[in-house]
């Protein structure tokens, strides 16, 4: 599944969802569902700066995909926790090329998401996303 089609999906869902409660609700649930990383992985090298929350993001070759990227994530707070799974669930198994070509921040104001975040969870965000296109940007 590409990743055009991985954001369609959560348009779809976010559609259904009546209001931001809702919609939050949905997020964190998402974060909820993480893999745990092992306490060698929450490391001060493996943390995205620019975060006021603690996030830490990993990326390795897929085992699925050839030449694409998987990620793997945690975060100490719950919205960003759901934001990271989000971030997760578009680009593992994406090669770096198509990583690099998708526009997610128009994808965050199409579902609505940029406007209702806070300020500090809107930078943190951000900081996610050029740390997955740094990553994919290194194997490109």
């Amino acid at each position: 599944m590409t990743i055009e089609d991985r954001a369609k999906a959560v348009e779809t869902d976010f559609a259904l969802l009546e209001d931001w409660e809702s919609r939050f609700s949905y997020i964190i649930d998402l974060g909820r569902n993480l893999s745990p990383m092992t306490p060698e992985e929450l490391c001060e090298a493996n943390r995205v700066k620019g975060c006021s929350s603690q996030v830490w993001l990993v990326s390795s070759p897929s085992e699925t995909v050839p030449g694409a990227l998987a990620f793997r994530g945690a975060s100490d707070a719950l919205i960003v926790g759901g934001l990271t799974a989000l971030l997760i669930g578009l680009y593992s198994d994406q090669k770096p090329e198509d990583i690099l070509a998708f526009d997610a921040e128009a994808f965050f104001q199409r579902i609505g998401v940029a406007e209702a975040l806070t300020p500090q969870r809107s930078n943190g965000l951000k900081s996610m996303l050029a740390r997955i296109r740094a990553e994919a940007g290194a194997k490109a």
